[in-house]
Order: C-alpha cells, then sequence, then structure tokens
C-alpha cells in the first residue's frame, strides 16, 4: 500500500528516499502514472506537449576514455576516428535552419563528442564563436559536464574560468550527459575513467552560478541498484535547490549492444530493461524531483509508443527532432530515422495533447 505516500503527493509535500524505494517496490505501475500525471499537471495544468527543432552534431569520435557502456568511441589513434571540418558542421547547421526557421534561440544544436586529447579551450572557443556569429538564432547547447572537466584539466584552467570562456565564446547552455549513475561505485564498474560525482555536480553548479541553465540526466539498466537511482536523483534534488538550474530531466536505459559491458556476463546480467521499468523510472522520478518543471521522454530508446505513454507518466516534452543520432544507434538501438517533425507533432495530438514549439529554456516559441 502507498497511501501514505499518495497523501503527501496530493498535498504537495516532498517524498523521501524511502518513499521512493517504497514506489519502486509497488506492483501496479498504473497508480505510479496517474501519481506522476497530477505533479505534472500542476507544473503544466494545459493539454499540451512541448518540442524542440534541434539537431544533434557529433563533431568527434576520439576518445581516450573508453567507457564500457559505450559503441560510439573511437580511441586516439584509430583509422575510424574523426573531427568534424567546421564547414561540414556549418551545413548541418544550415539543415536546421531550413527546418527550423529564424525565430531568436528557437532552435537548437546539441554537440558532444568525446574526450579528444588534440583540443584544448581555444579550439572550442574559435567554433563557437564563429557558430555565435554566422548563426546568431541558433542555441548551442553543447558538451558534457565530462568533456568540459577534460577540456579544463588539458588547457590548464580552472572548472570556473573554463565554463566562463566557453560561455562567453558563444555557449549557450550545458547537456545532462555524462551523469550515467551519480554514484562513484557504479562509475568504477562501467567507466572508471570518467569523472567523479562531485565533478559532475561541479561542472553543473558553477554553470548555474555562472547564470547558465543545463539539463539533468540517468542512464539506468546496467549495473546499478534502485537505491543507487534513488541517490541519483538524490544529488539532482539537492543541487536544484541550491541552484534552480536545471530546466528539464532525461531518462533513458542502457543500450548494451556492440558495448564492452554488454559483452561481460561477469558485470551486466544481459536482460535488457523494459518499457514497463522505464514508465515506473520515469514515474517516480517525477515524483521525486519535485523542483524539476520539465520531463523529456526519450523516444530516441523508447520507440514512438512507450513515449507517448510516458506522456501519462510524469512527462510533458516530447524532446527533440534531433535529425541525426550517432550515439545511441552506435549500441543497436534508435528510433530516431522515423521521426519527422511531422510525425513528431502527430504522434502528440494522436496521444490526446496538442504540440507546442519551445525553445532550450522550455519557453514557448512562436
Amino acid at each position: 500500500m502507498i497511501d501514505d505516500i499518495a497523501e503527501k503527493i496530493y498535498r504537495d509535500e516532498r517524498i523521501s528516499k524511502a518513499d521512493a524505494l517504497r514506489l519502486f517496490a509497488h506492483p501496479n505501475v498504473v497508480e505510479l502514472g496517474a501519481l506522476a500525471d497530477v505533479v505534472r499537471r500542476r507544473k503544466w495544468p494545459a493539454d499540451r506537449v512541448t518540442y524542440n527543432i534541434g539537431r544533434n552534431i557529433n563533431y568527434t569520435n576520439v576518445c581516450w576514455v573508453k567507457c564500457d557502456f559505450c559503441a560510439f568511441y573511437r580511441p586516439p589513434g584509430s583509422g575510424e576516428g574523426y573531427l568534424l571540418p567546421k564547414e561540414q558542421i556549418f551545413r548541418k547547421i544550415d539543415d536546421l535552419i531550413a527546418v527550423g526557421g529564424n525565430a531568436p534561440k528557437g532552435s537548437e544544436i546539441l554537440m558532444q563528442g568525446g574526450l579528444n586529447p588534440k583540443l584544448r579551450v581555444d579550439y572550442y572557443e574559435d567554433l563557437f564563436s564563429d557558430i555565435r556569429s554566422r548563426y546568431p538564432q541558433v542555441h548551442q547547447h553543447c558538451l558534457s559536464a565530462t568533456e568540459i572537466i577534460y577540456i579544463a584539466h588539458i588547457s590548464r584552467l580552472s572548472l570556473e574560468d573554463c565554463i566562463r570562456r566557453l560561455r562567453d565564446a558563444g555557449l549557450d547552455s550545458i547537456p545532462g550527459a555524462g551523469a550515467e549513475i551519480l554514484s562513484d561505485q557504479v562509475r568504477d564498474i562501467i567507466g572508471f575513467r570518467k569523472d567523479r560525482v562531485r565533478e559532475w555536480l561541479a561542472v553543473h553548479r558553477i554553470a548555474h552560478e555562472l547564470g547558465m541553465h543545463t539539463s539533468a540526466t540517468m542512464m539506468y539498466g546496467h549495473v546499478e541498484t534502485i537505491e543507487q537511482r534513488i541517490e541519483h536523483l538524490a544529488h539532482i534534488r539537492k543541487l536544484q535547490d541550491e541552484t534552480g538550474g536545471f530546466t528539464a530531466f532525461i531518462a533513458w536505459n542502457f543500450q548494451p549492444d556492440d558495448t564492452a559491458l554488454g559483452a561481460d556476463s561477469a558485470r551486466w546480467n544481459g536482460a535488457k530493461t523494459s518499457g514497463f521499468d522505464y514508465l515506473r523510472t520515469i514515474a517516480i522520478s517525477r515524483l521525486f524531483l519535485d523542483n524539476v518543471k520539465s520531463f523529456q521522454a526519450s523516444w530516441v530508446t523508447q520507440g514512438a509508443k512507450i513515449a507517448q505513454v510516458s506522456l501519462k507518466y510524469g512527462v510533458n516534452d516530447f524532446g527533440s527532432t534531433m535529425m541525426e543520432e550517432n550515439v545511441v544507434s552506435a549500441a543497436g538501438t534508435s528510433h530516431a530515422d522515423a521521426m519527422t517533425l511531422r510525425e513528431m507533432q502527430r504522434l502528440i495530438r494522436d496521444a490526446g495533447y496538442a504540440p507546442i514549439r519551445r525553445n532550450t529554456r522550455y519557453e514557448i516559441v512562436n
């Protein structure tokens, strides 16, 4: 029974980690969805779902960290490694402009890559400033915390100085990538060379203090326990209490194909998480993260049907058009090829909502 927790939610009271653990053990996922929908409608009362016109750009796949859950990276020196020329990046942005129009900061590029040892902060300053000069209407939502930590290290800068310089060059906001599960115990298993939890949180805290917004993510369904999922959410909620700088939360499950972790039966049990677990996890996250306004569907990993259902499980945003997806598809699962802007709008309408375009800050465009 979860009647006492439901009463907390109806009274708009914060639930505890112990409450969240009980919710994960609750067998009726429909009840969890109904509670999450109460919270979602408290924050987004209208029957509408937002979406963003954006484009993914993976500027490099060279990365020395070699995370065991990643099939996208290529180590330095690999013949399959690349660094996109600036003109090719510009052509990709031109394609975005053709779809998204010229609304000020109404279109987004999500540009991420790897930890490429040849790239210092001046490379990114030059790239971001050129994009800002050429495409002032485009919002630059770029680089994971992991990339920024490495750029600062290799450029011999403090995190604050590095983020400030990137911001001044044209970086508008920072995505939540690289969080995986915010537990050093988990990180030691799936990517022991990655940054520590305190470092990931520090990037986002500093960015918020410098007036930037960021998003928060969670990649679940690998080696973590339910308690560690909840601890991850607790880290995000605590930082949001301090800064208020997270615009949204996005969760997706581990994609095992062609990854070292997926092939290692000693670490991973071989059971890919289900749509049930996604809906349960996103609903409980909505209930726990009472201070994060927007939740984004992960149609890339879950597919269109589960993404539609998630709109009744606390999700208010369908995400970005993306136009290109390389990281998830490298691990064998991606639904990006089938998602056009028109299809996204149709899926939202068919689920009973009005599709409304927003920008990266979740402000309504036009």
